[in-house]
């Protein structure tokens, strides 16, 4: 590349470098947005094993750690890992119920084996996985970046009702959450551009300090007794253990992972303008394996893609790579300094949760504007409306599948994964080939209401009001009149001739 090709510091593209002065707040903005999700899967798991305070807190470092080497890998990349894209490195919520399975039969270190082991069979299987980049069209990965969205929001409700025993939010959490997500609004209307970028973490700090003026809503208690400095060391809990039974078990996780990493990396690809190869995915996918090696290495668990930062991206309009990079290292620092993971950890949930409505919703939005390029149908309606259904169950009945064996538990208790697998086969049999005999060459079809039928012709008359009042005529090619259905009932193309304004 010239030097005239080059991009410029302060040109917004994937390899653009922002100037430090901006790249760091940005940077801040990721580690918050991810921040209670990444040391949510430590605790949880490290309950489950009944650890002490001090135990707890190396797993949560340790996890900050990995997360941000694995982070940079991802973004920066380095010959066949990475996919080079403004993407966060998390654990992932999908090992937690096989983890804690794995933790009532074997000690804590058959987990870091399996998950060693995971990862080796990610690196591993990454270029085969990558073929199936063909399954994925507009109408599957806009349908799964839409279930992302949608299945997000359930963390975002559990952050605003954090500490309530029945799951409804206090006034006081409402409020916070409410007035975090105004001023993230009020900031992208009426602040600078400058200031629009980082109106998710301004949203956050003033929402952090307007809750030091209320008791209890601010818990830096552990501030004090956190250590200035400590070292992620590997195999602190012992030298992993390898058993057939956890290596099958994390290995059905890691496919879970391959596929929401999948639909992770094209939605942020939709979003910066540049769509992912099969030899992308193949080397993002590889860089989610070597980060799962390291998880297990370190103490720590499988990594993945984190979706909420992809509404991040897609809310501050930043397509820089090195910004997840900064990011990366932000959580390196903090996995070495627990007494700042500790102030950052201190974030209330309520305002968490105001900022996650924002974020999680951009996501949404984004899988809406890639179905925009759909030539719609019945059938892929059908296929759309389908797997947002099977995805959104375990969101809205977290139970639904209690009483189902752990490996469907395993796969469909993940919305993402459900809604992804359904998408897929929903458009091999309703669409693929059918849809090139139904469209031709040239897929331009007539507007479709799923259930009724072609959109009444009233609604693209400049007077229409949707009433379907205003007379209209359909003809054929040769200008006699023609009905709206065929024979056998289906929807025929006409065009349309719209009486003037003055005609009789």
């Amino acid at each position: 590349m010239s030097t005239t090709e080059r991009p410029s510091r302060d040109s917004n593209t994937v390899d653009s470098i922002p100037p430090l002065a901006r790249l760091f707040p940005l940077g801040l903005q990721h580690v918050l947005a991810m921040y209670a999700g990444a040391v949510a899967v430590p605790l949880i798991v490290g309950g489950a094993f009944g650890y002490s305070g001090a135990d707890l807190a190396f797993l949560i470092s340790a996890d900050l750690f990995v997360a941000g080497l694995a982070t940079i890998l991802q973004s920066v990349g380095f010959w066949r890992f990475g996919v080079r894209l403004p993407l966060m490195q998390g654990v992932t919520f999908a090992a937690v119920g096989p983890m804690i399975a794995i933790g009532q039969s074997y000690p804590i270190t058959a987990v870091f084996g399996a998950t060693i082991a995971c990862g080796v069979f990610m690196v591993i299987a990454a270029p085969f996985f990558s073929q199936l980049l063909r399954f994925f069209p507009p109408i599957v990965t806009g349908t799964v970046i839409l279930i992302i969205g949608l299945t997000l929001m359930g963390v975002a409700a559990g952050w605003i009702t954090t500490g309530t025993e029945d799951g409804s939010a206090t006034p006081v959490s409402l409020s916070f959450a409410a007035g975090t997500l105004l001023l993230i609004v009020l900031v992208e209307r009426f602040a600078p551009r400058a200031l629009a970028r980082v109106s998710v973490l301004l949203g956050l700090v003033v929402g952090t300090v307007a809750a030091l003026f209320v008791p209890g809503m601010v818990d830096w208690s552990g501030v004090a007794d956190a250590a200035w400095f400590g070292l992620a060391t590997p195999f602190h809990f012992g030298a992993p253990t390898f058993e057939v039974v956890p290596i099958v078990s994390m290995i059905i996780v890691g496919l879970v992972i391959m596929t929401e990493t999948t639909g992770d990396m094209i939605a942020v690809g939709e979003i910066v303008d540049k769509p992912v190869g099969r030899r992308q995915l193949a080397d993002g996918l590889r860089a989610d394996g070597l980060g799962t090696i390291l998880g297990g290495l370190f103490n720590t668990f499988p990594y993945t893609a984190f979706a909420q930062n992809v509404g991040l991206v897609s809310l501050t309009g930043v397509r820089s790579r090195f910004v997840a990079t900064a990011a990366g290292v932000i959580l390196v620092i903090l996995g070495l300094l627990p007494k700042v993971s500790a102030i950052v950890e201190g974030v209330p949930r309520a305002v968490l949760g105001g900022a996650g409505i924002a974020l999680f919703g951009m996501v949404a939005a984004s899988g809406i504007r890639t179905l925009s390029k759909v030539k719609f149908d019945n059938r892929n309606i059908l296929v759309v409306a389908l797997s947002v259904g099977i995805a959104l169950l375990p969101t809205v009945s977290p139970d639904i599948y209690a009483q189902m064996p752990d490996w469907f538990q395993l796969i469909f208790d993940s919305g993402i994964s459900a809604g992804a697998i359904a998408a897929i086969l929903l458009n091999l049999l309703l669409g693929g080939a059918g849809a090139k005999k139904r469209f031709g060459k040239d897929p331009a079809v007539p507007t479709y209401d799923g259930m009724r039928g072609p959109a009444p012709a009233a609604l693209v008359h400049p007077e229409a009001t949707g009433t379907g009042l205003i007379p209209v005529q359909m003809l054929d090619d040769h200008g006699e009149p023609l009905d709206l259905v065929d024979a056998d009932g289906r929807p025929v193309a006409a065009h349309v001739v719209i009486p003037e304004k003055d005609a009789p």
